[in-house]
């Protein structure tokens, strides 16, 4: 019986589909632990937000240098810290990532769910702003319309609450300054979100040390604070680094659609979970958010389709 022989385009189709499902494996495992995040973040409530932003970091620097040394990538550690420049981005990286983290565990802590998913949704919209502010990335109109839907909406939550909705911004923006500034790191992610931890592990190590010592900190406490704490750093850094994993193997369209399932499920844990309020501004807002990042994701696909069709 002769055997059937697969055409070479198969062969080399079968691999990439492999790396594709993989991908997709685990930036939805980030995503779906980032939605779940919250729950966690409801359950230190009681201790300060700068706390646990400081166990957020410690813990995550064993959680990412055990990932390191699987990967054997613990040279590329060693030849950043020998170079200034790269130790002054990181740390500027990781200057804007603490920020965006306290931000976000405050606003969780103080009933303020509803506004860090506004923040999420709002994120990609930022980017494609900073691309055309700093980068002179045109944009298209389909762009154009979603950045003026999702500032109406900004409009809308600013009318009904008497001031900026300022949680949402600040997550955003900072979060879209880290995307960008991440990008000037001549390190991997892994590598990258290991030296950031690494070096913020200095200040956040004294500050426990002087919290503790003066009875303020709440590690040195009941057995359910420490183990609270401690695993800060696993939903800390699991999480990036499956994200890390997956956006290498998957196409940035792809990313672009998933990126919206953490702040969906984070609003509907917000309302039904934590029975935030969620009224007429917030709907309104929401509905033009989501109208916003619906023609924002049609002109990825507009664009990649006119992009494939003008190859030779």
């Amino acid at each position: 019986m002769q055997e059937r022989v697969q055409p070479a385009a198969a062969q080399a189709e079968a691999p990439a589909q492999s790396e594709a499902t993989r991908g997709f494996v685990f930036a939805l495992s980030a995503y779906l632990l980032w939605g779940f995040l919250p729950l966690y973040m409801k359950m230190v409530a009681h201790i300060p937000p700068v706390e646990v932003v400081a166990h957020r970091i410690l813990w995550s620097v064993p959680v990412a240098g055990l990932v390191l040394l699987a990967l054997g990538r613990t040279a590329d550690i060693k030849t950043a810290l020998r170079q200034p420049r790269t130790l002054l981005m990181a740390a500027l990286t990781a200057a804007i990532i603490t920020v965006n983290w306290g931000i976000y565990v405050w606003a969780i802590a103080v009933d303020r769910t509803v506004e860090t998913a506004l923040g999420y949704y709002i994120n990609p919209l930022v980017t494609v702003l900073l691309g055309a502010a700093l980068l002179g990335e045109r944009l298209n109109r389909y762009q154009l319309v979603a950045v003026a839907l999702a500032i109406a909406a900004v409009g809308v939550l600013t009318v009904d609450a008497g001031g900026l909705p300022w949680v949402s911004l600040a997550l955003a923006l900072s979060f879209a300054a880290y995307g960008y500034l991440r990008k000037t790191l001549p390190i991997g992610p892994s590598q990258g979100f290991f030296l950031e931890v690494l070096i913020l592990s200095v200040p956040c190590l004294a500050y426990v040390i002087w919290i503790e010592a003066t009875g303020q900190g709440h590690f040195t406490g009941s057995t359910q604070n420490i183990g609270l704490l401690m695993f800060a750093g696993p939903v800390t850094a699991i999480p990036l680094i499956l994200y890390a994993f997956g956006a290498k193997l998957l196409r940035i369209s792809t990313i672009g659609i998933m990126q919206y399932i953490a702040p969906t499920m984070i609003a509907i844990i917000a309302v039904f979970v934590f029975g935030e309020p969620f009224g007429t501004a917030r709907i309104v807002a929401f509905a033009l958010i989501w109208t916003a990042l619906a023609l924002y994701t049609w002109s990825m696909f507009f664009g990649a389709r006119q992009a494939k069709a003008a190859r030779p």
